[in-house]
């Protein structure tokens, strides 16, 4: 077989000036005359900062990496790009998930790079470098950073994250002390990783898998097991073997690939925020997704995945009970896998990767027969609150609370809330309805993970749990509860959510995929004309520089809050020369 011209010989294959150029500062690194005798030149996209916590380990999983590439006849180029941590950045990392997407897209359609290998942990890198890349359609493979050793306080395990939305309530409900509360950081975090909770890190590291962009097992192997770095020295030397075949993503990432990890994520109770990922993924490799195909394809699929915050267990637990592997053999042998022979990174199907793959504890990875929920797919609800749709996770939330009708408490902002919500005099009960306004990628802008509204303290006070919460936010994979996000529009475009007042009844129809503001068509007019100049109310100035940009691009949470001049492939056609 002949094979495809490599990128990287219009940099490096030439005697003349350019040649010569290319070549010659490269040696500067003290690399010698043979490594340029064409061999595949394979870029390792590195997203290490010691300000993303859970990436800090990246530069030991890199050295693999150079080994696998290097075993296999390829010539490693590790690069930095953005990295949007998900613990430490403000207003949050979502703001900058295009950002860090624009910088890998140009990192690779700029440089000789004939693959790449993907570094990704924290929440949003992974979905930030899969778009840059789709972008290119070249040859690429995920690495995943692995997630956190199980956290542990009084002798019990805890999750991150999730342990920190338990703790705090209980903490303002008096069940506990203010030292009891803080005790749980260094416990919650003991190790390099990301969330060790089914959060969106761990989601996307399984939506990465089930796409088929990484190789076997990646989604779940721990951070500090050494078998991590065994998959990252191979998926090193595979992506080698990709540039040699061209192997492109547009082969990996087809509309069956979606429809496949749409299912999976039902059955592993994943994030909420994996509808908005994939969706722009799907954008910037030109296949067709929409809100709608969530519930087509997941709907009815039972989550078999017994993981915090749905669950009891973390994935350290579900590595060591098979791993998302043994979640694929599962759903492929009851016929719920939508295309098994949908292709992935190591050339091979999605079904011969996982057909023989074991389970060993059916507590943590439940048998068909025995899920943890029998319907755990993502529920898009719309009505005239929600126009262009909204999203809820019945795997996480109350089911009494999903058909409702309570009457609307309503914050305007996220400082609104903030002041109001412990309020003692606030009118709320167990049956109101918590709406948040102005949260959502304009309005805040971001789109920040502030939906999971904490509840009033003087109801966490009486044993309430749970209410119906209702904002344009997203919220964080590792949180829980009745909570709809998403709506679309947005308050801060002028949508429905803007209309919303105190006291007005709301009909939340889950089963239905109803979100109903109980007002005439005529009075919601009426009010959103009134208001259509306090669309932006209590949102932060935007003068200029990138938030500016992003506020004038960004599209609607339904469309993937990409950016408009973002969407699409453009491929990775070599630019003219530089000199």
């Amino acid at each position: 077989m002949t094979q495809k011209k490599l990128r990287s010989s219009e940099w490096f294959g030439t005697a003349d000036k350019n040649g010569f150029m290319y070549r010659s500062w490269m040696k500067n690194q003290g690399i010698p005359d043979h490594e340029f005798d064409g061999r595949p030149i394979v870029g390792i996209c590195n997203t290490w900062s010691e300000l993303t916590p859970c990436n800090a380990h990246f530069r030991k999983i890199a050295e693999h990496v150079k080994r696998g590439i290097s075993e296999a006849g390829g010539f490693p180029v590790e690069f930095p790009v953005f990295s949007n941590g998900e613990s430490n950045l403000r207003p949050t990392a979502m703001l900058t998930r295009n950002l860090a997407s624009m910088d890998v897209e140009e990192a690779i359609r700029g440089n000789p790079i004939d693959a790449v290998v993907l570094l990704t942990g924290c929440d949003k890198t992974t979905p930030a470098l899969l778009m840059g890349a789709a972008s290119c359609d070249i040859p690429a493979i995920v690495v995943t950073g692995g997630p956190m050793l199980n956290g542990k306080l009084e002798g019990r395990n805890i999750g991150s994250g999730t342990a920190v939305w338990q703790l705090h309530e209980s903490f303002k409900a008096g069940e506990i002390n203010l030292h009891q509360f803080l005790a749980a950081e260094g416990g919650m975090s003991r190790s390099a990783g990301t969330c060790n909770t089914m959060g969106t890190a761990s989601t996307m590291a399984c939506m990465a898998e089930a796409l088929g962009t990484s190789l076997p097992h990646n989604a779940a192997i721990p951070a500090v097991d050494a078998r991590r770095y065994v998959l990252a020295q191979m998926s090193g030397a595979r992506a080698v073997a990709m540039a040699r075949e061209g192997l492109s993503l547009s082969k990996i990432l087809t509309r069956q690939a979606f429809e496949n990890a749409i299912r999976v994520n039902a059955a592993i109770g994943g994030s909420t925020n994996a509808v908005i990922h994939l969706k722009a993924i799907a954008g910037r490799i030109g296949v067709p997704l929409e809100l709608e195909d969530w519930t087509r394809i997941g709907a009815g699929t039972p989550t078999l995945v017994d993981l915090m915050p749905s669950g009891r267990f973390l994935m350290e637990e579900f590595y060591y009970a098979g791993g998302l592997p043994a979640v694929l053999r599962r759903l492929g042998e009851h016929g719920l896998l939508p295309h098994p022979e949908a292709l992935t990174v190591n050339g091979h199907t999605l079904w011969d990767n996982v057909k023989d793959a074991p389970s060993y504890d059916d507590e943590v990875i439940r048998p068909l027969d025995k899920p943890l929920l029998p319907d755990g797919g993502m529920r898009i609800l719309r009505g005239n609150l929600a126009p262009r749709g909204a999203v809820l996770k019945p795997s996480a939330a109350t089911p009494a609370l999903l058909q409702h009708r309570g009457r609307a408490v309503v914050f305007e902002n996220l400082e609104h809330y903030k002041e109001r919500i412990v309020d003692e005099s606030l009118e709320v009960d167990a049956d109101s309805v918590l709406v948040l306004k102005n949260c959502g990628p304009r309005g805040y802008p971001g789109m920040a993970e502030v939906g999971n509204m904490g509840l009033p303290p003087k109801l966490l006070r009486r044993g309430i749990k749970d209410m119906v919460r209702i904002s344009d936010a997203r919220m964080s994979g590792t949180a829980y509860g009745t909570v709809v996000l998403h709506v679309a529009p947005e308050a801060g475009a002028g949508g429905p959510l803007l209309a919303v007042q105190d006291g007005d009844w709301i009909e939340l129809d889950c089963a239905g995929g109803r979100l109903h503001l109980d007002i005439s068509d005529e009075e919601l007019a009426r009010r959103l004309a009134d208001r259509a100049a306090q669309a932006a109310r209590g949102a932060p100035a935007v003068r200029g520089g990138y938030a500016g940009l992003y506020v004038q691009h960004v599209l609607q949470a339904d469309e993937g809050c990409d950016f408009d001049f973002l969407v699409g492939c453009r491929g990775a056609d070599v630019p003219r020369h530089s000199h």
